[in-house]
């Protein structure tokens, strides 16, 4: 009697500790290091709390979700949020009237001069990472102005108000005045660069200190010469949209283009007048698939956003909710599909408006998707995975590359390809281990280049995601405009055999990153995210929406939860190295999983976040009302109401 009493008191002892101990871990799920957003008449997120503040401002003033986005577009830009005015605007709107999603392509072109055998002949393998002949055409500016027009309702001088007060002065963070001290070194090599960046030249620190009032003339300038444009043209009888062109003339067509043109040429580069005016912003049909019943938007191949919906369809295949969240075999399914995804990205995606066609059909089918599935090693990481053959599911048997896709994984730049087995398991950033050429924290720097995000929407249904990017620290400033050139031409590659629809020409797009998301459930928006971080841009989106969807979480929660990346495609920047198995992962994910992956012949890093600064917004359909997520990574911020 007595051992069974003993025996009981134990097993209850036991159910009531594993009680106690589960109602932290319950708890500790639904808390975020930030808060959820909560809006019912409309929601302002991005990259700096300044630049929401400006898309606040705008909807104070009556203006809608494009509205707001565009001037925390420009407002980011002005603070250089890693872009600048001269860089470039990828967006996807939600059109409540139409019921649509809408793509818009604002990304500069190569220019004149800007060949392949030109870069050769300077001895570069592709174009570099940073100065004049990084410089596509800027296509932030035109973007904007497009958005507005064609789908805001204020003036151009109501949403350029804010970033204009901005570019007149306003206190710098220590984030951006820290790197224009780091990055003085080269910004003291373009000569309206200095001039704006390092206002205490020849002191030791040359750059602004944090919380000192930044000034930018020249910009202050170019932007009010765009409203000039703008209110002259009303005055004349011109209507609101016709005013907002007139400015888009004056950037690209008139005395702004021309002194671009001119500071351009002074520095070296090759962007000329007639670069600018033959440019235009594309209004685009977006591309979709669609995941247990929702339907999901990217823009198409110009971008990386593809590889994404091609991740979904393969993993659509397995159950990743009975895999557990962040279980070794959850990892291993994601990066696998990643693995596929990407090498497809690497091979086939390019500039739409240049021929030959790129075979997105193919590369979005089902049954496509089935097939690459199939190829998943579930016991090892497949170090070799390569792209594959979409075109026979899109009607088409040849494809034009053949011999290419047969000889991918023998490029001479390659990686090794069975990745070092680490001896034991320390933890450590990325940027310790050992690389094949350029130091590791060049390589980390380049995968994770530049791009912020904006996520907008209101009451009446507009939605709006943007990944406004280039420009970054350190940029070449185009004479006395103050924009800050791209630097975008650095993914394109010089020789087919690095990927035969992304050749550099003059004229076509660069194959990029940059790559907002729109989901729909229901025919009615349900989800808009974007976020920083070159290519592990949709990596992190990627596992976001699994986060939303697969495992319940709420949308903070989803922008806080620790994500993977891999290294294994190729990098779009830099050297557009690889690293075959490399994984990062939190230093949080347990032993047991570690343990796991190693075997399976990952190179594990890890990093206190690997979420990316996500942002995000989610319709709560049954309320009426927006939840927003912004998460814990950088200084992201939201604003609602």
């Amino acid at each position: 009697m007595r051992s069974n009493r003993i025996l009981k008191s134990v097993t209850g002892l036991i159910l009531l500790l594993s009680t106690l101990l589960a109602i932290p871990a319950r708890l500790s799920a639904q808390r975020t290091q930030k808060p959820a957003l909560h809006g019912k008449h409309w929601m302002a997120i991005t990259g700096k709390p300044l630049a929401a503040t400006a898309g606040a401002m705008v909807f104070q003033k009556g203006g809608n979700a494009v509205d707001a986005s565009c001037a925390m577009i420009a407002a980011a830009s002005t603070m250089w949020d890693t872009l600048s005015w001269g860089g470039e605007t990828q967006a996807l709107i939600y059109n409540p009237h139409t019921g649509k999603v809408i793509g818009i392509n604002a990304l500069g072109v190569a220019p004149s001069g800007a060949t392949a055998a030109f870069y050769k002949s300077k001895g570069m393998k592709f174009p570099p990472e940073y100065g004049p002949l990084a410089a596509v055409t800027p296509g932030t500016p035109g973007g904007i102005l497009v958005m507005l027009a064609e789908y805001g309702k204020l003036s151009l001088k109501d949403v350029l108000d804010p970033s204009i007060q901005m570019a007149d002065g306003y206190p710098i963070e220590a984030q951006l005045a820290n790197l224009i001290e780091r990055e003085k070194k080269r910004l003291k090599g373009w000569r309206y660069s200095r001039e704006v960046m390092l206002p205490h030249s020849g002191q030791k620190r040359e750059a602004p200190e944090a919380g000192e009032v930044f000034r930018q003339p020249d910009l202050a300038a170019t932007l009010r010469k765009l409203v000039e444009a703008e209110q002259q043209a009303l005055a004349s009888g011109k209507s609101r949209k016709d005013a907002i062109y007139a400015a888009y003339d004056r950037f690209y067509k008139g005395d702004i283009a021309r002194e671009i043109a001119r500071g351009v040429k002074e520095e070296g580069g090759l962007i000329t007048t007639q670069d600018l005016a033959n440019w235009k912003v594309r209004i685009e049909e977006p591309v979709k698939t669609t995941y247990k019943g929702v339907e999901v938007y990217k823009l198409t191949h110009w971008t990386q956003g593809p590889a994404m919906l091609q991740a979904l369809n393969i993993l659509e295949n397995f159950d990743l909710k009975a895999m557990g969240f962040n279980s070794s075999r959850y990892v291993h399914a994601v990066y696998q599909a990643m693995n596929l995804a990407f090498a497809d990205r690497d091979f086939y995606y390019g500039d739409s408006y240049f021929p030959p066609t790129e075979p997105i059909e193919g590369l979005l089918s089902k049954d496509y998707a089935k097939q690459r599935a199939k190829q998943i090693n579930w016991e090892r990481n497949d170090a070799a995975a390569g792209p594959g053959d979409p075109y026979p599911f899109q009607g088409q048997q040849a494809n034009p590359y053949r011999s290419l896709l047969e000889n991918w994984n023998t490029r001479p730049t390659a990686a090794p390809t069975s990745p070092p087995r680490p001896t034991q398991d320390t933890i450590r950033p990325v940027s310790q281990s050992i690389p094949p050429r350029s130091s590791e924290e060049d390589f980390k720097r380049a995968f994770y280049a530049g791009t912020t995000s904006v996520e907008a929407a209101d009451e009446e249904g507009w939605v709006v995601s943007v990944t406004p990017s280039g420009g970054w620290i350190p940029a070449v400033i185009a004479g006395r405009t103050g924009v800050g050139l791209s630097q975008r031409a650095q993914s394109f590659v010089t020789d087919e055999r690095e990927g035969p629809f992304n050749v550099i020409e003059p004229g076509k797009h660069p194959r990029v990153t940059l790559t907002p998301t729109m989901a729909l459930k229901g025919g009615k928006p349900y989800l808009a995210f974007a976020v920083q971080g070159g290519d592990s841009q949709d990596q992190n989106l990627l596992q976001f929406f699994l986060n939303v969807v697969e495992f319940g979480m709420t949308v903070q929660e989803a922008t806080e939860a620790p994500n993977i990346n891999s290294f294994q495609m190729r990098s779009s920047f830099g050297e557009h190295e690889s690293r075959p198995g490399r994984i990062l992962l939190a230093e949080s994910m347990p032993q047991w999983v570690r343990s796991e992956l190693r075997r399976m012949g990952y190179e594990l890093t890890f990093e206190e976040r690997t979420s990316g600064p996500i942002n995000a917004i989610l319709f709560d359909q049954a309320h009426s009302t927006m939840w927003g997520g912004s998460s814990n990574h950088g200084e992201d911020y939201g604003i609602a109401w």
